[in-house]
């Protein structure tokens, strides 16, 4: 018997976000899978390899939040590089992006391209084709997306920010306060 090597992909990581937009609450398939305008057998492979990577818990249900985080904090700008492409029309993403743009000012945007969008600046890949449609009318989901760009393609300070922040709103904390504390 020929045994298949798990690999997580990009989208993966996009479904994983999006389910932890629901903050522990129920959920099934087919609605994110029309969320995130995707297939419902994509849906299903990611959990699979999710489980299998130890991001979501033997049910397929709930994020392994310390697990999620540390995958962030370590391997996603690895696992997933980005680099800054051409200047182009899109939608904000990375410290262009809310929350970011509030705390971080530059000259540079960065935009995932889309003819939705109305912002020019450098090309950032999403980390699937379907990104720009699925944060229309999800701001959670969208925010979580452009800090984790901001891990993807940032410098030292932006990651560390942007760090802090998708902790504080995965693991469900309200607390507003600008501490450095480093996760994990």
């Amino acid at each position: 018997m020929k045994s298949q090597q798990q690999v997580m992909k990009p989208q993966d990581v996009f479904i994983l976000l999006k389910i932890s937009c629901l903050e522990d609450k129920s959920w099934q398939q087919r609605s994110i899978a029309k969320e995130l305008f995707m297939s419902q057998s994509e849906i299903s492979e990611s959990v699979n390899r999710s489980k299998y990577a130890g991001l979501l818990d033997y049910s397929g249900k709930k994020v392994m939040k310390l697990a999620f985080l540390e995958f962030l904090k370590f391997g996603i700008s690895y696992v997933f590089p980005q680099r800054p492409g051409q200047i182009v029309r899109g939608i904000p993403t990375a410290h262009s992006a809310p929350p970011l743009n509030n705390i971080i000012q530059s000259e540079e945007k960065y935009v995932w391209p889309s003819a939705k969008g109305n912002t020019r600046g450098q090309s950032i890949i999403p980390l699937y084709k379907s990104v720009p449609n699925a944060i229309i009318n999800d701001q959670k989901l969208y925010e979580l997306l452009a800090l984790v760009d901001a891990v993807r393609v940032g410098r030292a300070r932006e990651k560390e920010i942007a760090l802090n922040e998708i902790k504080r709103r995965i693991m469900n904390e309200n607390n507003n306060s600008n501490d450095a504390e480093m996760i994990l």
